[in-house]
């Protein structure tokens, strides 16, 4: 899976890790509002690497959880979806508006190989200083450089430059900042 080949995603092994996260989802999505440390640490030590003072507002849903990296000062509004087949890695003072969904994982193009249920998934980066809009989505493969804003509602499916800002379906850069 890791290796971006592809994958059999009922492995006994991958199913097991994914109802553990679907575990620790249902905790930390019931957990109230005014425990918002003990919410933090929670992500702390579930996902593969955090920094501090990162907020995460429920309902969060993601696939393993250690393939997640967030750097310091991370906000995610409410109902983010993260498929963390492959590494997401995300800089320090990241925010994300509500509904953002990041999604490593991908399928076979040719249908017959779909037909097998194999999966594959590439990994995705965002940089420093990122602000994503409401909404978006981030596709396979992607890098975000830093400095960047993504407008609400875009569909990232190529690489963003450092320092622009970003909109639409497919996003392209509509400006330098």
């Amino acid at each position: 899976m890791l290796s971006g080949q592809l994958y059999d995603a009922a492995d006994p092994v991958l199913y097991a890790e994914r109802m553990a996260a679907a575990e620790f989802l249902e905790r930390y999505n019931q957990t109230p509002a005014k425990d918002r440390d003990g919410r933090s640490a929670m992500l702390r030590g579930f996902l593969g690497k955090t920094g501090d003072n990162i907020t995460i507002e429920p309902s969060f849903k993601f696939d393993y959880g250690y393939n997640i990296e967030v750097g310091e000062n991370f906000f995610a509004n409410y109902n983010c979806v993260f498929l963390d087949v492959m590494p997401i890695k995300i800089g320090s003072n990241v925010l994300m508006g509500p509904a953002v969904q990041i999604y490593t994982a991908t399928h076979p193009l040719d249908p017959e190989t779909r037909r097998t249920w194999l999966e594959n998934a590439k990994p995705i980066t965002i940089g420093d200083d990122v602000w994503i809009g409401g909404g978006a989505i981030i596709c396979p493969g992607v890098t975000i450089g830093s400095g960047v804003t993504i407008g609400a509602g875009s569909v990232v499916t190529r690489d963003i430059p450092d320092r622009v800002f970003a909109a639409g379906n497919p996003c392209r850069v509509i400006t330098s900042v």
